[in-house]
């Protein structure tokens, strides 16, 4: 069972631009590419793998009120300009596939209709926490260094879950004794069942992995058809 590491990174104030806002005229945020453990050159001797970088920027709201000493007129009619600029990136880091990280059913533990729930054991190890590090050091780093102000970095620390890139516990394989799926996310041993989230990865990487469930999801759908026309389901 693996998800990436989530709410870590930096941010800080962008000065001028005053006269702009975002609303209307950003179409979308912006992506860092992984650049650890590529090549030669970019190894680490502290983590294995590592991550990239998603982030944007915005002006401040009247949310930024919520921490002033103040009240009045004067004080509402300023929560109604924009604030300074902001930037953010925060970095998703690839999780490992650890085996003692799984969902199994526990047989003491009934829903309603008297079935097993489920138990997870699933947590971030010393090689994910590493990484989270470097995130922070990276993020903040790249931040001073484009001339942004009063950079800070962040590590809200969260469990396996909150990335919602949940991946693994049914992978992907020829063999029905080592794998719960095909190559076509169809069960071995249940051909009428095909599983086309992200339940098959045995990897997770660190890049988003919804468009790989999607085209997953789309092969899938074609060969059932496919088996379908041909009576073999």
């Amino acid at each position: 069972l693996m998800d990436h590491t989530y709410r870590v990174g930096a941010m800080g104030t962008v000065e001028g631009f005053e006269n702009k806002y975002y609303k209307g005229r950003r179409p979308n945020g912006i992506y860092i590419p992984r650049y650890w453990n590529i090549d030669k050159a970019s190894q680490s001797d502290k983590f294995l793998r590592g991550f990239g970088y998603q982030g944007g920027g915005s002006r401040t709201g009247w949310g930024s009120g919520s921490n002033q000493e103040a009240f009045g007129a004067e004080f509402k009619d300023k929560l109604m300009q924009p604030g300074p600029w902001e930037f953010f990136i925060t970095g998703f880091a690839e999780c490992l596939p650890y085996h003692e990280n799984k969902v199994s059913l526990d047989t003491e533990s009934l829903d309603k209709w008297g079935q097993p729930t489920l138990a997870i054991d699933c947590e971030f190890k010393e090689n994910e926490l590493a990484l989270n590090r470097q995130i922070q050091e990276d993020a903040i780093e790249m931040l001073e260094k484009v001339g942004l102000k009063d950079v800070i970095g962040f590590d809200n620390e969260h469990e396996p879950g909150n990335g919602i890139h949940e991946m693994g516990t049914a992978r992907m394989g020829q063999d029905p004794k080592t794998s719960v799926l095909n190559g076509f996310n169809q069960i071995h041993a249940a051909k009428n069942v095909f599983v086309t989230d992200g339940a098959c990865m045995t990897s997770s990487s660190c890049v988003n992995p919804s468009l790989t469930y999607m085209a997953l999801t789309a092969r899938a759908a074609n060969y059932a058809i496919s088996e379908l026309k041909k009576n073999n389901l």
